[in-house]
């Protein structure tokens, strides 16, 4: 979150952010974004139950009233429903540690250490109703060295997630900014 923020704060940057969301309250991400001097909202998702749909809804009206064109995921641990993800197709970005395909979901550093591969890193999809399975906007690699802990190969993972992302968000607007300007975009956290 942190890299975009820093990324859309330049003044060439084709993206500002307009909101950083949360579903907790609580989420650290909403005091970073505040003192950036960014909207920080949240909409709990505890009231809402079981209902996902209904909490997606209240997500999606509050974007819809910032002017949001974009929605970039930046640590949202929450399933998305077809709800959401079909009306932010193709406008809505997800970071996930890992070599996509490779390694969907959580403990992705585990079990690319249990399976014994040589590279690891993250990737940057657009998203979609499958879980970490959108068309691919970029990867980064990072290798496995023998030894290595989880903690210590996230380090590196986490090093090359902060140069992706914003990159991958510039190649995605680069097209569609030439002559029109900022996209408004929020960052949806936890």
């Amino acid at each position: 979150m942190r890299a975009l923020i820093d990324a859309c704060a330049a003044p060439d940057f084709p993206a500002r952010i307009v909101m950083v969301l949360s579903n907790r309250p609580d989420a650290p991400g909403l005091d970073v974004a505040r003192a950036a001097g960014l909207r920080a909202e949240a909409i709990d998702h505890r009231p809402f139950g079981k209902d996902r749909a209904a909490h997606e809804r209240a997500v999606d009206a509050l974007l819809r009233e910032a002017g949001v064109q974009l929605v970039c995921l930046a640590g949202y641990m929450r399933l998305l429903t077809p709800f959401l993800t079909e009306a932010w197709a193709g406008r809505m970005l997800n970071i996930h540690p890992s070599l996509l395909p490779a390694f969907p979901g959580l403990h992705t550093h585990e079990r690319a250490l249990q399976a014994g591969v040589k590279l690891h890193g993250c990737t940057v999809h657009l998203v979609t109703e499958v879980m970490d399975d959108g068309p691919i906007l970029g990867q980064a690699a990072v290798p496995v060295h023998p030894g290595d802990t989880p903690d210590a190969l996230a380090a590196r993972v986490l090093k090359q997630e902060h140069r992706l992302y914003p990159a991958a968000l510039l190649n995605l607007l680069r097209p569609e900014t030439a002559s029109s300007g900022h996209r408004e975009a929020a960052l949806l956290v936890v």
